[in-house]
């Protein structure tokens, strides 16, 4: 029997978070589209990870194109809304965000989306790829997308990539080590985490979890001590009585021996086991130390015929682990830690000439028992801290030789420093988007990634008639503002005025309801007046006196919103106040949409 051979003009191997931006954005641009993914579910960390509750590009002035639209359908179809928990302003059930995906992907006849499978080899032909094999058919594409989540492509088709640290002497990157030592030895990249959850069963108590091989208890000790167990709970707290469990230190990372999910197919699978063995004995854990209320949650994730290693629980556990790190290309630029840190004095990072996406995560790496420093590139804004914002440039998607090939996921040609920041699911579905109009632009023109000129990318991202994504990072140009378009290609022609404040000077958004995505956003606003409070510059307090059921507790005021952000600069301390917005329990904080003295 002959394999099947399928022909497309792009071809994305890898279902994740940005594989799958780019083929929804390589298919809504018209071009033949396969997506071939290793979960029955698309959306990688978002969804089939288990991380539903993403962090980064949560300000409404980030939320655009492909990340914003989904952001949307969120609160559309999120029934109890999406202030549940503290580490994010989306929290959301992980079906949910799946469902999304599914459907997108079907409204498009262009797209064929062929689940279940891993790819085996890369067809390729004098340093250009030509499509990639599969178990049981082949794929022959124009463009070809390696969207895994470890870099399969690179591996198969031996294209130059990186696996682990580098040294401070390689880039001037103050916060890589001088020298190679303990840490860099025994976490050659980040730990993943296999993402459990769970769900408190109120009175009646949730069976018991059973240990896993390897179970030692004292590992976990201390978890959640700086915090207490209630805000542990609250950390990833989804709708329903449902916990997400991807926790730093103590938790459920997992870096034993990490080098060998890269190493052979068999020594993945014994990697794969060990982390999942890790997360159910957290869950156990938990269970004992706070209560049997909490247990493992039934039916959130589908079963997956095609596991590389048996689940206790296939419900409750991911169907992968949530990777932070992959193999990374070795591309014409590379991603280093100075060009995400903000300009000295400001609060942006430099803008590269050609940038196609935007992120503003705060640097952040994992190692179990560790906690590694790094160089700060937080601020305050909107009443709490936030990450300053920075630029991927198109040229960290291309290989130095390789033609026919992108990359859009974690394996974009950054260092390990900087994959702290770059690795968070928005910027990534913001790579993935871009890469998908590359790749589709490049059918249209007959050209390769390497020769498309970029601002025919970024003007096309800019005006894409489904979901146009912002390029220059704009604190104060929300997406709906009529100066939005102008303003974003300005800067991109005069990249020497970009503001070092990151706001448009002279520009001052129009104070009102939250007109972008505005009825979806009415849901679930409550009206509540009390007293301003002003601790420190950006740290607010509201002390309640109505409602009646809410009279004397205090909250923290925050907002996604410029036009807010400014209104609560301008406040007296003790001002009488009224807000409407909606409350957040396990943040203790109230979301400000709309301000009125």
């Amino acid at each position: 029997m002959t394999d099947r051979v399928y022909a497309a003009d792009v071809l994305v191997v890898g279902g994740g978070t940005g594989g799958t931006a780019a083929a929804l954005q390589a298919a809504r641009r018209g071009v033949k589209t396969i997506l071939v993914s290793e979960f029955p579910w698309l959306g990688g960390m978002l969804t089939s990870a288990g991380v539903s509750a993403p962090d980064g590009n949560e300000l409404e002035a980030f939320q655009t194109g492909l990340w914003g639209a989904f952001i949307k359908q969120l609160q559309r179809r999120q029934p109890m809304g999406l202030d549940n928990s503290w580490v994010s302003f989306f929290s959301y059930d992980p079906r949910i965000g799946a469902e999304i995906f599914a459907d997108w992907v079907q409204e498009l006849p262009n797209l064929l989306w062929l689940p279940g499978r891993r790819p085996l080899e890369v067809i390729q032909q004098n340093d250009c790829v030509f499509g990639v094999r599969f178990a049981d058919f082949t794929v022959t594409a124009k463009v070809t997308l390696d969207a895994t989540e470890l870099g399969d492509l690179l591996d198969l088709a031996e294209v130059p990539y990186r696996w682990g640290w580098e040294l401070r002497s390689e880039w001037g990157e103050i916060s890589a080590p001088a020298s190679f030592n303990y840490l860099t030895e025994k976490y050659p990249v980040q730990a993943p985490t296999w993402v459990v959850v769970m769900q408190d069963f109120g009175e009646s108590m949730a069976p018991e979890i059973p240990s896993a091989p390897n179970d030692n208890p004292s590992q976990f000790t201390g978890a959640w001590d700086n915090c207490g167990a209630e805000q542990f709970l609250n950390y990833g707290r989804l709708p329903g009585g449902l916990f997400m469990i991807n926790w730093p230190i103590h938790g459920n990372d997992y870096g034993h021996g990490v080098g060998r999910v890269i190493a052979s197919s068999e020594k993945r699978r014994e990697f794969l086991q060990e982390c999942l063995w890790h997360s159910q004995n957290f869950a156990r854990f938990i269970q004992h130390q706070i209560g049997y209320r909490y247990g493992l949650a039934h039916h959130i994730f589908p079963p997956f015929p095609r596991s590389p290693i048996p689940s206790i629980s296939p419900s409750s556990f991911a169907l992968h682990p949530y990777y932070r790190e992959s193999r990374r290309l070795v591309g014409l630029t590379t991603i280093r830690e100075q060009d995400i840190l903000p300009i000295a004095g400001g609060s942006v990072a430099p803008l590269h000439e050609d940038a196609i996406a935007i992120g503003n995560y705060a640097n952040d790496h994992h190692y179990p028992e560790i906690k590694f420093e790094l160089l700060p590139k937080s601020i305050r804004w909107g009443g709490r801290w936030t990450g300053t914002p920075f630029t991927i440039p198109y040229r960290c998607l291309i290989p130095i030789k390789t033609d026919g090939l992108l990359v859009c996921e974690k394996n974009i040609s950054v260092s390990h420093i900087a994959n702290g920041a770059t690795r968070l699911q928005p910027v990534v579905m913001n790579i993935g988007q871009a890469a998908g109009m590359a790749a589709a632009l490049c059918i249209e023109l007959n050209l390769s990634p390497r020769d498309l000129p970029v601002r025919t990318l970024q003007e096309a991202l800019l005006r894409d008639r489904h979901h146009a994504a912002a390029i220059v990072p704009i604190f104060n140009l929300p997406p709906d503002s009529p100066d939005w378009l102008h303003m974003q290609l300005y800067y991109l022609d005069n990249p020497e005025t970009y503001p070092h404040s990151g706001n448009c000077p002279h520009f001052s958004p129009t104070v009102g309801f939250y007109s972008y995505g505005d009825a979806v956003n009415l849901r679930n606003i409550d009206c509540f007046m009390g007293f301003f409070q002003c601790q420190t510059q950006q740290d607010y307090k509201f002390i309640i006196t109505s409602p009646s059921d809410y009279q004397g507790q205090t909250w923290q005021i925050v907002t996604l919103r410029s036009d807010i952000d400014e209104q609560l600069q301008t406040y007296l301390h003790g001002q009488f106040i009224k807000i409407l917005g909606r409350f957040n329990s396990a943040g203790n904080w109230l979301l400000a949409e709309h301000i009125e003295c």
